[in-house]
């Protein structure tokens, strides 16, 4: 996505090969424009697909996952990072955070994934693939149907999104960053 590219070459900080700072427009301030075009390029690369619910994990997550909500015109839900006190009855997988370095349980209400749903995971970045395994786990538990997954920007660079690919997964990503080197960025 070309308007995806531009503003990461624009804003985007790298700190060392492996990190991209997106804070700017992404991660931290929102920049709402690109956010609502990604959302109406997920749906244009996901069309034929019967997708009833945008699937995402807290919290960079969200305001891409709710970009595609609004074009799918669909319900979107985020698996939580925390148990909370109120949820009974949910879906619980362990995924290691590649940027943060550490482990943490994602949940899902069991009251808001079920076995006639038709998800469509949406994230900020893929770099390993770890939030992503998680997801599909959960999904299965669900019974429902992985039918999709959109990423803003993949680290092309990093084993996930091949692992994806080769597993048979449909994959969108709308910038696939190929290398980062201080002070220059190159996409596939």
């Amino acid at each position: 996505m070309k308007l995806l590219k531009e503003k990461i070459l624009k804003s985007g900080e790298i700190i060392n090969p492996t990190t991209l700072k997106v804070d700017s427009f992404l991660n931290h301030q929102i920049d709402a424009t690109i956010m609502m075009e990604m959302g109406k390029e997920f749906k244009k690369r996901f069309k034929e697909k019967k997708i009833n619910k945008i699937l995402t994990i807290e919290a960079s997550g969200i305001a891409i996952g709710l970009a595609a909500a609004v074009a799918f015109d669909v319900p979107l839900v985020f698996a939580k990072k925390k148990k909370p006190t109120t949820m009974e009855g949910m879906y619980v997988e362990t995924v290691h955070s590649f940027t943060k370095k550490v482990d943490y349980d994602i949940c899902v209400s069991k009251e808001f994934l079920n076995s006639d749903d038709k998800i469509l995971f949406v994230d900020d970045f893929l770099a390993t693939g770890n939030a992503i395994i998680g997801i599909q786990k959960i999904v299965e538990q669900a019974g429902a149907e992985l039918v999709g997954i959109g990423i803003a920007i993949e680290k092309g660079f990093q084993p996930g999104g091949n692992i994806l690919r080769n597993e048979g997964v449909h994959l969108e990503s709308l910038a696939i960053i190929d290398k980062m080197d201080l002070g220059k960025i190159n996409f596939i």
